[in-house]
């Protein structure tokens, strides 16, 4: 069986959120699929079971295969650090740092090209179909030659290819039939059809238009597939932040998230975002900060430059007179700025060597070299559920006896001022209901939250049903035997 893979005219036009309803399809109808990209380059991660890192939208894709994630699924990570370098995650550890310039146009490409191959080798052994996914355009001309996760790895894996375009975007005759036209022979052979996203309205107004793409690039259109906003997905791509609430709304519980420049892991909050009363806002804007019942400080790529401009914007001074008034909580990096002190002795982050804190939590920080990346069981506030999240920084934390919030298999972990506010290096702490029914109770004292793990579930079937109303699974199915 050949893999499947979905590649697109360009960013965020609704790749991984298709990959995941075809895997969780493949998955209904008796399959065993897995996902597959070759190169992510995202700050939201997971850590898989054995302790390793991978982008967010394979571990998601994973879950809706009903698979523990692994490293095979998405060999090679960049992690933006500054505003033209990134961490590079190979295999799930991190091997170093480089330039936009240095990454895209040294001659280390080919190594890492082999190390996707050997990646993607190893994952058909146990899986069949591999649904893959590319990244951003197909036809960037400039790039496409040095490229190890679009058209050459589609080659290198045989894989059948199918074009996703976003018609919310306008310009879905040029962005398809451009990206198509400017395809070498060799790649518009492994093109078997193309898949229209994002379509408002009613899809059989659209039918002319599939027979003009069809007549103008002599490719199939497999599916015309809906708007579907009722349908939540973990997304990846930072991109998705541009849709997400602003400002704090009257008679809600407003929780508001500092938004960083380097944040990471932002899908840590997206379970507050389906609790009923609750608006879950995302500001750098003091006044709407200042209309927060809770006020949260996520993880980042380089907690001291987003420490250092959050000072610079008065928003450190307006957390420490928010203290005692609303819980303060940090995750991760957020955790760590809230602390007297971070020291980075090995210049992880950057040249300052030592950075005073905000100063709210009697911790101190020291950024190591090595990185964290676990899955971990925990008790939250001594409390009898079993919690579950997961750790991916760069530092150790420090503080007194007496002040854990959570307990990792009788060890102490994160902080709690013993009042209303914490930090913790646990990301998706707010995917258990015992820590998000502590923060509805602040004003519904009687409301218990979702259970979010199942809510995910059912996200995965609905998906997966539209998939299955909208696309043309059959011809896909009959493309790979």
């Amino acid at each position: 069986m050949r893999p499947i893979m979905l590649v697109g005219t360009g960013s965020d036009v609704g790749k991984s959120w298709i990959v995941a309803g075809i895997c969780r399809w493949m998955k209904r109808k008796g399959y065993q699929p897995a996902p597959f990209k070759a190169q992510n380059m995202s700050l939201n991660s997971y850590a898989t079971p054995e302790g390793y890192e991978i982008g967010r939208a394979q571990a998601v894709q994973a879950e809706a295969c009903e698979i523990p994630c692994s490293t095979d699924m998405n060999p090679i990570l960049l992690k933006p650090s500054s505003e033209n370098r990134s961490q590079i995650v190979l295999n799930g550890k991190p091997i170093g740092d480089q330039t936009a310039k240095d990454y895209f146009l040294g001659n280390n490409k080919q190594n890492l090209f082999e190390a996707a191959k050997s990646a993607f080798a190893r994952l058909a052994s146990s899986y069949k179909p591999i649904v893959m996914e590319g990244a951003g355009s197909i036809s960037e001309l400039n790039l496409k030659h040095r490229d190890i996760v679009n058209m050459r790895m589609a080659k290198a894996a045989n894989a059948c290819v199918y074009l996703v375009a976003d018609i919310d975007r306008g310009g879905v005759f040029g962005s398809v039939y451009g990206t198509i036209a400017l395809l070498e022979e060799w790649e518009k052979k492994l093109l078997k059809g193309i898949i229209i996203n994002k379509f408002r309205g009613d899809a059989s107004l659209f039918e002319d238009g599939k027979k003009m793409l069809e007549d103008l690039t002599g490719v199939p259109v497999l599916g015309v597939l809906p708007y579907a906003k009722d349908i939540v997905i973990e997304e990846e791509d930072s991109v998705a932040l541009g849709e997400r609430k602003t400002k704090a709304e009257q008679g809600m519980l407003n929780i508001a998230v500092i938004q960083l420049n380097y944040m990471s892991n932002y899908t840590d909050f997206q379970s507050l975002e389906q609790e009923e009363g609750v608006c879950l806002y995302y500001s750098r804007d003091k006044n709407e900060l200042t209309k927060a019942d809770v006020l949260i400080l996520p993880g980042s790529k380089n907690t001291i430059e987003d420490l250092l401009s959050l000072k610079s914007e008065g928003i450190t001074d307006l957390v420490r007179s928010s203290y005692d008034k609303v819980p303060i909580i940090g995750i991760c990096g957020g955790y760590q700025m809230l602390g007297k002190v971070i020291k980075d002795p090995y210049q992880v982050e950057s040249d300052k060597g030592e950075i005073e804190g905000i100063g709210i939590f009697d911790i101190e920080t020291v950024l190591t070299k090595s990185k964290q990346t676990l899955q971990r069981n925990f008790s939250f506030k001594g409390g009898n559920e079993t919690c579950i999240g997961y750790e991916i920084h760069m530092g150790e934390t420090t503080m007194k006896e007496g002040f854990a919030l959570n307990a990792v298999d009788g060890i102490p972990e994160g902080f709690f001022d013993g009042k209303m506010s914490w930090g913790t290096y646990m990301h998706g702490i707010f995917d258990n209901t015992s820590v998000v029914n502590e923060l509805l109770k602040r004003k519904y004292p009687n409301r218990k939250a979702i259970d979010y793990l199942g809510f995910k579930k059912n996200q995965y079937d609905k998906l997966a049903q539209l998939i299955d109303g909208y696309v043309d699974m059959e011809a896909i199915l009959k493309d790979i035997q």
